[in-house]
């Protein structure tokens, strides 16, 4: 019996934030996966080590959590006045199943510093020092983010000082700008899809919430940490070593993403899995972050545990900040009330790894609230660059 050689596909694996991920230019791949569909999606899917059935991801570059089981698609940008295109795939762990519906908000971090070194930003607008902004089109949620790039002789600047909690290391910091995060209306309503800051929720057989729902970054649920019986100190094992509060948080996910308007049938949430976001809030108290880093009251103006693929972040995704600091910056909204109320443009908040700062410019125009932009910082670095292998049947 003969068995099909592998192929080389160009490639470098990157990490964004909290986040790591493969990423291609749209023009390195085989031909078949240059346009979405079903060629494209099993490339992905082999290449990260997916389906899985034990959950490691051994056979491939993913890391076997949502964190790291992500792959990124980028391009010259095709509209006007952007430098780049963004696709971003989650990939599933244990299905063959990779969901477009979202962005990967700590990713976009190392979006502008692929771009700028493999040549998908014009060499006129690159500095040989200081800092290079570079548009990029967000193309899954349709959205401009702006990244300013660090650069040091006409290279683009990975080390520094800067320090993300749930990285390890310290790099150079590239601030994140997310305009008009909000949503307008293409998945799911305006930022608010039900027009209130706070909905009465029902999920049948498990209870009534008091829940915000916001379209922003990306589509997120807040709820009250004491309404699910959360202090909102929890680490990961306190909820991903409970099976039936995991079971418990996706059947609100998706109740959830049916009262949004994401999904007709709360059967379809399970070819949705990157969105909504589920998270839950509550006000600033003292833990010990997974780091053994202690945190304290005064630290933070809030605390968020979110939750991405079915189990708790490690961190925070880069998107659901997003939706944390809008929703900090609109009086009502839980989020804002567990900062403790009033109109800000800045919040601190905690997670399960320790703290984030992000920013948002929220403003009222004909009785409807509008955010301008969202901003945070992260960092980015290059792990490895050369080729994946992927079997070429991978193709057929």
């Amino acid at each position: 019996m003969s068995f099909a050689p592998q192929i080389k596909i160009p490639a470098t694996y990157m990490r964004g934030g909290t986040s790591k991920g493969v990423f291609f230019k749209l023009d390195d791949l085989p031909q078949g996966a240059q346009q979405p569909g079903r060629i494209r999606d099993q490339i992905l899917l082999r290449v990260i080590g997916s389906p899985d059935p034990y959950g490691k991801q051994i056979d491939g570059m993913g890391g076997a959590t949502s964190s790291t089981s992500k792959t990124v698609i980028l391009s010259k940008s095709t509209q006007p006045e952007h430098d780049v295109d963004y696709l971003f795939g989650q990939v599933s762990i244990d299905k063959a199943f990779v969901d477009w519906s979202g962005n990967c908000g700590n990713l976009t971090a190392a979006v502008g510093a692929f771009a700028i070194s493999n040549g998908l930003v014009d060499d006129a607008q690159i500095p040989e020092n200081g800092l290079c902004t570079v548009r990029i089109w967000q193309a899954n949620i349709q959205k401009t983010i702006i990244a300013h790039v660090p650069m040091a002789n006409g290279q683009v600047q990975e080390m520094g000082d800067f320090e993300l909690d749930g990285v390890t290391f310290p790099a150079a910091e590239v601030q994140i700008e997310f305009l008009d995060p909000a949503d307008d209306g293409e998945d799911g309503g305006a930022m608010f899809p039900t027009g209130n800051v706070v909905d009465q929720f029902e999920v049948p057989d498990i209870g009534t919430f008091d829940a915000t729902f916001i379209n922003a970054g990306i589509p997120t649920i807040f709820i009250e940490a004491d309404a699910l019986g959360y202090k909102g100190t929890e680490l990961q094992d306190d909820i991903n070593s409970d099976a039936q509060a995991l079971a418990r948080f996706e059947k609100i996910r998706a109740y959830g993403a049916k009262f949004m308007g994401l999904i007709q049938d709360v059967s379809e949430s399970a070819q949705r899995q990157h969105t909504p976001k589920i998270a839950f809030v509550s006000a600033p108290q003292s833990y010990t972050a997974s780091s053994g880093k202690e945190i304290g009251n005064a630290d933070t103006d809030l605390l968020v545990r979110a939750l991405s693929m079915g189990k708790l972040h490690h961190a925070m995704m880069g998107t659901a900040a997003v939706a944390i600091g809008t929703a900090a910056a609109i009086p009502g909204t839980l989020v804002n009330l567990a900062a403790g109320g009033g109109e800000r443009e800045a919040v601190r908040f905690g997670h399960p790894s320790g703290t984030l700062r992000v920013g948002a410019q929220a403003v009222q125009e004909n009785g409807q609230w509008i955010v301008k932009k969202a901003v945070m910082s992260r960092s980015a670095r290059v792990l490895m660059e050369g080729w994946v292998r992927v079997p070429a049947d991978t193709l057929q």
